[in-house]
């Protein structure tokens, strides 16, 4: 189910410090071109923030899962 559209975008982040906790929050078109912190749960990734992005959440682009790293079995 989306948000209201009445109610606005949610965007609950810290303007200071450009540090992002807030995984769900959307992209609004003043972060175009600022470089922030997403924080995935263990780090923070870097981000420069395009155009491409607004309309997204901030979690989107901080994966929190490893990928898988399959052995080659040796004969």
């Amino acid at each position: 189910m989306t948000r209201s559209v009445w109610k606005g975008p949610y965007t609950r982040v810290n303007t200071s410090d450009q540090v992002i906790w807030s995984r769900s929050s959307m992209i609004t078109p003043e972060w175009v071109g600022q470089k922030v912190s997403i924080h995935n749960g263990k780090i923070f990734i870097s981000l420069q923030v395009t155009q491409d992005m607004v309309g997204h959440r901030w979690g989107e682009f901080a994966s929190t899962r490893r990928r898988a790293q399959h052995r080659r079995v040796t004969r």
